[in-house]
């Protein structure tokens, strides 16, 4: 099911008042055992190893994340299952007009949607993904058993803050009285404001260890992370090791709730495949396509695209959204490659021509990105093409593979 069945919901700002108050008239309460992830980079990641983790272990399993790639249904899944388009669509007619009353936007409609949905199915565990934020955002209604920070960095500053710590306070905003927290890997000063929150919030507070003996084999990676040796991801990105190392200090943070075992791990981790995140979609040129929208993400990226190229020649082809850190994208990316060349694509908040002028000396601009992707194929077969820079242009890219 298409985004466009949403389309007469028009609102997109940042607020929770009008959410909070269709939630107290609907008298809507979400009371199922769940985890509540939150994040800059990272979440999405972390909530699909535990999905992952847990269904192995036989639970019942809801998972909410967002954006979704094609269809709405992606968004809400229950053991593997998205949610019916007949479903969907009996909840949108039900409220449709207590969705018009409070002027609700898209995120906060299929929010609802999908917590009412798990509401009415037999499971375990909901996993959920936080949008952009944290305190306000609309994941953040209910209490969970743990609530998962993985990373804080400078993005949607507009609406979350202008500094480091005013974001990773907004995303502690998740963390509920008595309920354990954890963290992924922060600054100094980003990690003493989330737990100076959860002090407050008498909330036990734990941070992720460090792996060790990270080593790229064919499919992917093989890592340690106490207390179990030689795990494997089948993800070529060096970053998504952290995330499968926050989501096992997760199941053992829960395992008095939720028991897991180490055959339960192993196999969840190495059942999971991440489209878009250093997503190999041709082998001669080789090209990956990876969904990094921020400079914490092509920051990563940089580091796992150099182990993946192995000396060869990287050739970088990038479009993102108008209100992204355009400068400190390209200026990580821009070390590690031989060239870039900017483009853009179908989208309402896509970059295009015109809003890359600063740039234009120093790159090239080619407008139409499915000729460009093939010039470069033709260009360079022996080297390595990555593009990036957006989710949603990633998505579109990929299209071309498929």
């Amino acid at each position: 099911m298409r985004e466009d069945i949403l389309a007469d919901f028009k609102r997109s700002d940042y607020q929770i008042e009008n959410f909070s108050q269709f939630l107290k008239n609907e008298d809507f309460s979400f009371t199922k055992k769940a985890i509540h992830i939150a994040g800059t980079n990272g979440k999405g990641s972390v909530a699909h190893y535990l999905y992952s983790i847990y269904r192995d272990a036989g639970y019942n399993v809801a998972l909410y994340t967002s954006p979704f790639r094609e269809e709405i249904n992606e968004m809400m899944i229950v053991n593997d299952e998205p949610i019916s388009d007949a479903k969907f669509l009996s909840y949108l007619e039900q409220y449709r007009k207590q969705f018009e009353k409070y002027d609700l936007s898209k995120f906060e409609i299929e929010t609802f949607i999908a917590f009412i949905y798990f509401m009415e199915c037999d499971i375990d565990l909901a996993i959920i993904e936080c949008g952009m934020g944290g305190e306000e955002d609309a994941t953040n209604i209910f209490t969970p058993i743990l609530s998962i920070i993985t990373s804080v960095s400078l993005e949607h500053t507009e609406q979350l803050g202008r500094t480091t710590s005013e974001i990773a306070l907004a995303k502690a905003g998740i963390i509920k009285d008595s309920v354990p927290s954890l963290v992924g890997s922060l600054d100094e000063e980003d990690l003493k404001v989330i737990n100076d929150y959860a002090r407050r919030k008498n909330s036990e507070f734990h941070t992720c260890g460090s792996y060790v003996h990270e080593r790229l084999i064919s499919d992917g990676y093989s890592f340690t992370y106490a207390p179990y040796s030689d795990l494997e991801i089948k993800s070529k990105s060096l970053y998504s090791i952290q995330d499968a190392s926050i989501a096992i200090e997760a199941t053992k943070i829960i395992n008095h709730v939720l028991p897991v075992s180490e055959t339960n791990i192993r196999n969840g981790l190495l059942s999971m495949r991440f489209a878009l995140r250093m997503d190999i979609v041709c082998e001669k040129p080789l090209v990956i396509i990876d969904g990094a929208h921020n400079v914490e993400a092509t920051k990563n990226l940089a580091d796992s695209i150099e182990k993946v190229a192995e000396g060869r020649p990287i050739h970088i082809i990038f479009a993102c959204f108008r209100d992204k850190n355009l400068e400190g994208m390209l200026s990580s990316l821009n070390y590690m490659c031989d060239d870039i060349t900017l483009t853009t694509f179908p989208h309402e908040r896509a970059r295009t021509e015109d809003e890359y002028f600063l740039y234009l000396e120093e790159y090239s601009f080619v407008n139409d990105y499915q000729e460009l992707i093939q010039q470069k194929m033709s260009d360079f077969p022996d080297d390595v093409i990555l593009i990036t820079g957006s989710l949603a242009f990633a998505s579109l890219a990929k299209e071309i593979f498929e």
